[in-house]
């Protein structure tokens, strides 16, 4: 198991500086000048190169990517090249916004999908079960702003139910009515995500319930459902923890598109500005740090997975 832990820690460093590697480099060659940005459109060519050269722009690539690398291992990942604030209190401050909205729409998620799963693969044979497991593939292929778009209209819009847009602007000073304007984009997303991971769990009851253990079980007495929630619920969850990791990178890639749609003030709305503006010290500190996360987790996940499943840890002995 030390072992396993450490090579997973191994490929997560490499992982890391992999991706650091390719998101510097691919920043570079997107079209557009920051220092032409700064400087304004009325700007000569020599202002524009003065800009360049404080900003350490006209110095050669090696030398920039090693300097961004040095600065991420002592806890920097950098400045805005447009306003000088660092990328790491910028960063910390939005995820009091993305946080807390990736964590409720995972709960929601969970609460939706662990039931109705193990439910759907319980009455797989009947109408419910049918209507259960076609319901989740139709959620699961609406678009995530398709989504945000209809809940609005029918919650926020025709019932008023929760407001439409927007964050307060005290944030968790004011708790009861932040985590009230979060709940509307965090059940856009953790519907569809919920969908999504309902299906996994479904396919993995169904397996459990077809295993010599839970049928005999079913017949020593137990009805069969509760033969599957005593005896099959381990592998279940095994595929809950492996589906997670997924899961996690698309609770991001949501956030980007709801933070919009919704006027949330998080790490996806400014991400999207950054590029806009091609702060490009900023915007390679923001993809690194969502980056990191996703692959933090995907490792986690891992060992998790070898910790719950004793036939990984048997199969590596």
């Amino acid at each position: 198991m030390t072992r396993f832990v450490l090579t997973r820690l191994v490929l997560l460093v490499i992982g890391l500086f992999v991706a650091s590697a390719l998101i510097f480099t691919t920043l570079r060659v997107l079209p557009g000048d920051v220092a032409q940005v700064i400087a304004g459109t009325d700007s000569t060519p020599e202002q524009v190169q003065a800009i360049r050269v404080s900003l350490g722009l006209d110095r050669p690539l090696p030398a920039q990517y090693v300097d961004w690398i040095g600065g991420i291992l002592h806890g920097d990942l950098g400045r805005s090249m447009l306003t000088g604030s660092s990328v790491t209190d910028q960063l910390l401050q939005k995820a009091q916004v993305t946080v807390p909205l990736a964590l409720l729409s995972l709960l929601i998620a969970l609460v939706i999908s662990i039931p109705l799963g193990i439910l759907s693969a319980i009455k797989h044979r009947g109408a419910a079960g049918a209507a259960m497991s076609m319901s989740s593939q139709a959620i699961a292929a609406i678009p995530v702003v398709w989504a945000g778009m209809i809940l609005v209209a029918v919650f926020a819009v025709t019932l008023h139910w929760f407001p439409p847009q927007g964050f307060p602007r005290a944030g968790w000073d004011e708790p009861a009515r932040a985590l009230y304007a979060l709940l509307l984009p965090a059940l856009t997303i953790g519907v569809v995500e919920g969908a999504v991971l309902l299906r996994f769990i479904r396919s993995a009851a169904l397996e459990a319930m077809g295993q010599d253990y839970v049928r005999t079980a079913a017949a020593k007495g137990l009805t069969r459902t509760r033969a599957l929630i005593t005896h099959g619920l381990p592998n279940v969850a095994l595929t809950v923890v492996s589906v997670l990791a997924l899961q996690i990178a698309g609770l991001l890639v949501g956030a980007v598109i709801i933070e919009q749609l919704f006027n949330l003030p998080g790490i996806g709305r400014m991400l999207v500005a950054d590029v806009g503006n091609r702060d490009l010290e900023k915007v390679q500190g923001e993809i690194l740090a969502m980056t990191g996360l996703v692959l933090v987790i995907g490792t986690a996940v891992d060992i998790l997975a070898r910790v719950i499943d004793p036939r990984q840890r048997e199969s590596a002995a």
